[in-house]
């Protein structure tokens, strides 16, 4: 039986116009060291508040704010996260 031609396949170049494009000035640039103090203080801030408040029987750290004081814990540890996601 006679073999089969083979054929040689094409090295692919990618186009010299089309690389990964920049947007905006800080790009490239590293984060302030705020940025990440800000994202661990807010995330253990907010762990604090929801442990001292559950710790107390809901009486610290506001007592009128009841249940909100819920939202103000999850709130923070959701801002450190929204703070965490501009750390390069």
């Amino acid at each position: 039986m006679p073999k089969s031609q083979v054929r040689k396949k094409k090295v692919y170049t990618p186009p010299a116009d089309l690389g990964p494009a920049k947007t905006g000035a800080a790009a490239g640039k590293p984060s302030p060291v705020w940025v990440p103090a800000l994202a661990c203080a807010l995330l253990i801030a907010g762990i604090a508040w929801l442990v001292l408040y559950y710790l107390s029987s809901q009486q610290y750290p506001v007592a009128t704010w009841g249940y909100w004081n819920l939202g103000v814990g999850f709130g923070s540890m959701v801002a450190s996260l929204i703070v965490f996601t501009r750390w390069r």
